[in-house]
């Protein structure tokens, strides 16, 4: 069946990055930010780590956004949600700065454009550990308009996450799609391959590929920029 909906990765994908020193970043300037207001940078890395992981063992019982603040009011019960004005405000300020752990590749407008060109429906299936706000801010730091994409995933309107086929399931049941008309182009083997066990089709871009289990990547459409644009043409000229 004809492909019509093609989803994007972010991290490693549109966005070239050395994931350490991005969550080192990150993290540096959360705790310079927060530490003002009672934080503790040792305890807040602690906590947002916690949160993080309680989103990508969700169940689907609650959104992402209220898995990790549960888990975060845990650890600063004295805060409960009050303070959740001055993340947001964080991730439209000095996020920006984590921008300096990130490359930048011409290849993810250029693609993004002929899709468009094209007629294609995008999404953008970035894991959704983030706000909004925050998936909007690294989409333009790639240079990509997020308006771009019919759906956009956040911590705010998923209830699971990669590697979980039921993130995958989510999007496509939300968004009126069938799986066998959706390709996932992304970086990491784990992650972004679980899209086929979805009933997707997959292209992992190795670039800036992780493979921690040394999995078989062969097995998959696969290659570097040059590679996958031809793979797109080929599927849609």
């Amino acid at each position: 069946m004809k492909i019509k909906n093609v989803f994007f990765d972010l991290d490693g994908t549109l966005l070239p990055m050395d994931q350490e020193a991005f969550t080192k970043l990150y993290f540096k300037n959360l705790a310079k930010r927060l530490a003002p207001f009672g934080y503790d940078p040792e305890k807040l890395i602690s906590a947002i780590w916690a949160g993080t992981a309680s989103m990508i063992k969700n169940d689907g019982s609650v959104s992402n956004e209220d898995a990790f603040w549960q888990t975060f009011t845990v650890l600063f019960p004295e805060k409960g949600r009050n303070d959740e004005p001055i993340f947001e405000d964080f991730y439209k300020t000095e996020f920006l700065n984590a921008k300096a752990a990130c490359g930048y590749t011409e290849n993810a407008s250029k693609i993004v454009s002929f899709l468009k060109e094209k007629g294609v429906n995008l999404i953008l299936a970035s894991n959704p550990i983030f706000p909004m706000i925050a998936q909007k801010n690294r989409i333009t730091w790639a240079g990509v308009n997020p308006d771009d994409f019919s759906y956009i995933t956040s911590y705010e309107n998923s209830r699971f996450c990669k590697p979980n086929p039921a993130y995958y399931l989510e999007i496509l049941e939300k968004n009126g799609l069938k799986a066998e008309q959706c390709l996932m182009i992304g970086n990491d083997a784990i992650e972004d391959a679980a899209a086929e066990k979805a009933g997707m089709k997959v292209f992992l871009l190795t670039d800036c590929l992780l493979n921690k289990d040394g999995r078989d990547i062969s097995v998959y459409k696969n290659g570097n920029y040059n590679d996958l644009e031809n793979y797109l043409k080929s599927l849609f000229e």
